[in-house]
């Protein structure tokens, strides 16, 4: 009787339309031996150092590398943080970097894949010139350009001071008011290409019929891309600022390379500055507390970043 009865609750609870996600898991549980060595895998590599980030953020740690050593603090790492003046000032480079770079990327990124999508003589060949900023090594690209800005050698301001335009070279990395400017250039020379090549992909999907029967209405070329063209890329440009602005938060090599976070702390963002707190001067726990910050955040973009995605797959899906 008791078997009988577990086999009819177990018909009811996956019967279509009740728990469906427990239905789906059942029904295709074989399946998921198939991935467990890749959860495993994902478990070790990532599960197990975010929970020890977090673990290690309540912990004042020893100058040395005997995290046995450490010591509970609860929340001080954080109310150290947010006292901190640095950190005010590290937040601040943060947002001017991510906002800066992601909001010009993507304007100029915009333009060009508009410029592109035309047909002319020599498209194919200026296309692949202004993908090289984006795939070549970062590094590299961060050394071409810190010997671009070098004061005393570089060739910028061996241009401006031939032209008559300076004096001096100027300091572009040197300088607490320029530096910071000086590296968002940098990025956005890195970036706007992802962002061309993105928006290229959405014009694609812009319907020519609807272009021509504005054109035959009288639109100007304005409304046609402001009521036709737009709305057709609003959901791939939701996707690429997200992705912009999630890279930019994240990015490192570029301010680390080039100036180190320096000079006073002017170009250091976050993910510079949580790495000379761990590596440099080896505060573990405070440095895990930034991280965990930055983990929040990051993960705020990430759910809009996933709400953008299944957006545009419930459109297409509808359509």
């Amino acid at each position: 009787m008791t078997i009988v009865t577990g086999k009819a609750e177990a018909r009811r609870i996956l019967q279509p339309g009740k728990s469906g996600l427990l239905r789906k898991i059942w029904e295709h549980r074989a399946d998921y031996a198939y991935v467990l060595p890749a959860i495993a895998v994902m478990l070790i590599v990532i599960a197990y150092p975010i929970y020890y980030t977090i673990e290690l953020s309540f912990f004042k740690t020893p100058p040395g590398l005997q995290l046995r050593d450490k010591t509970f603090i609860g929340f001080d790492n954080y109310t150290t943080i947010l006292a901190s003046r640095v950190f005010w000032k590290v937040t601040w480079n943060t947002l001017i970097w991510t906002v800066g770079s992601t909001f010009i990327s993507f304007v100029l990124g915009f333009a060009a894949a508009l410029a592109l999508h035309r047909d002319f003589i020599g498209r194919g060949v200026l296309r692949a010139v202004l993908i090289v900023p984006w795939v070549i090594s970062a590094v590299a690209a961060s050394y071409i350009w810190r010997w671009i800005y070098h004061s005393d050698f570089g060739i910028i301001g061996a241009v401006l001071v031939g032209l008559g335009l300076a004096d001096r070279p100027p300091n572009f990395i040197d300088s607490v008011s320029t530096v910071l400017p000086s590296l968002i250039v940098v990025n956005i020379w890195r970036e706007f290409p992802f962002a061309m090549i993105m928006m290229m992909a959405g014009l694609q999907t812009v319907p020519e019929q609807l272009l021509s029967a504005a054109k035959v209405d009288g639109a100007s070329a304005w409304q046609r891309f402001w009521h036709v063209t737009f709305p057709h890329l609003r959901n791939v440009s939701t996707v690429t600022i997200l992705l912009l602005a999630v890279a930019n938060f994240n990015s490192f090599i570029i301010p680390w390379i080039m100036t180190g976070g320096g000079p006073s702390n002017a170009s250091h963002i976050w993910i510079t500055h949580i790495y000379e707190l761990a590596f440099g001067r080896q505060l573990w726990g405070v440095a895990s507390a930034y991280s965990v910050l930055l983990f929040l955040i990051l993960m705020t973009l990430g759910y809009f970043y996933v709400r953008a995605l299944s957006g545009n797959e419930r459109k297409e899906g509808s359509a």
